[in-house]
């Protein structure tokens, strides 16, 4: 890793395959990123823990982190430029948590709309939630002062955890001197992208998704039961574009700038029925994701690619990681205190 560049982190919790939500709202801008940034991106199971504790989900994870690394790499995502490593295989986050969870008030932490909607989306009863999952924003937040990252990547429904991993950086570096960078966002140009049932954000929870590594026949078939509009009964009578999740996706996917405003015309005018426009939309997903599709096939039949590529990240994580604890405990006067005791006792020792 070099010092020239300033360096970003961000990365995903490895929930499974990537998917059509997941390109425009990040890989496509990270792919950008690594050209211009040192980008660390963390695959982050801890964080998983905070909602799926269970042992069960935990062996889940090992298949879905090969699923994501070779979604990555099929993306663009280059290892040769970005690390990419496991956030639980480098122990300085869990020493890092420690020290910020006393940096951070817990009313401050409890005011979090995303906490609240990450225990209802994990189900959990609000009067139950994990003390994990309310410090979740601090584990966020050695994730990102760890590697001393100077910006980070994020949705505006995450901006607030950014905010506090400056609060703590802030605190941290009144308290024992200047150690920590004040990360900045760099919040996505991409609005969110609208699940293909209408209700909401693609997400995998709500099983409205179009998977990077999704088939022909599969985008095909979810395409064909996208929502459109509720009140266009017939193929005659007219439709609305606007917000039509069919028409928001040809905006992004179809290159054929003509082909999207004559669809829309004839919809509005009540002449052209559902199944042709989502035909057309499908074979416009179909031809973005092929290239997507071959690479992934590609760095697929490489057998022990994906394993290595994260081994050589988070070794290289492990570095960044102890010169960032060194001048941690340095600045604490922690390590201070075990080498007196150590000396002393040992002096004592040889008496």
């Amino acid at each position: 890793m070099t010092e020239e560049k300033k360096r970003i982190l961000t990365g995903d919790r490895p929930t499974g395959m990537l998917h059509l939500g997941h390109y425009l709202g990040s890989i496509e801008n990270r792919v950008q990123l690594q050209d211009k940034y040192e980008c660390c991106f963390i695959i982050a199971d801890l964080h998983m823990l905070t909602t799926k504790p269970q042992r069960e989900e935990i062996m889940k994870m090992r298949d879905n982190i090969r699923y994501m690394i070779l979604d990555y790499l099929a993306c663009g995502i280059d290892p040769e430029k970005s690390l990419i490593y496991l956030q639980s295989a480098v122990p300085a986050v869990y020493e890092l948590n420690l020290f910020f969870e006393n940096m951070v008030s817990f009313n401050r932490l409890v005011g979090l709309p995303s906490i609240k909607d990450m225990a209802k989306n994990a189900h959990l009863d609000p009067e139950n939630v994990p003390f994990g999952l309310m410090g979740y924003p601090v584990l966020q937040s050695a994730d990102i002062l760890m590697p001393r990252a100077h910006f980070v990547p994020v949705g505006k429904d995450n901006a607030a955890h950014v905010e506090i991993t400056r609060d703590i950086a802030r605190r941290f570096n009144q308290y024992y001197g200047e150690v920590f960078p004040l990360p900045e966002p760099i919040l996505s140009p991409v609005p969110t992208l609208i699940g293909t049932d209408g209700k909401g954000k693609m997400s995998k929870s709500a099983g409205n998704t179009i998977f990077l590594a999704d088939d022909t026949k599969t985008v095909e078939k979810k395409v064909r039961g996208m929502y459109t509009d509720p009140n266009r009964v017939h193929a005659n009578v007219p439709g609305t574009v606007e917000g039509n999740p069919v028409f928001i996706y040809h905006d992004i996917f179809n290159p054929n700038k003509d082909e999207i405003l004559d669809l829309k015309e004839r919809y509005r005018k009540g002449t052209v029925g559902d199944v042709e426009v989502k035909d057309k939309l499908a074979i416009a997903i179909n031809q973005f994701l092929d290239p997507i599709r071959e690479r992934r096939k590609m760095f697929e039949k490489e057998k022990g690619l994906v394993e290595e590529i994260l081994y050589d990240g988070t070794n290289k994580m492990n570095e960044v990681a102890k010169e960032t604890m060194s001048l941690v405990h340095q600045a604490m006067g922690v390590a201070g205190t075990w080498k007196k005791i150590s000396r002393i006792a040992r002096d004592r020792k040889k008496s």
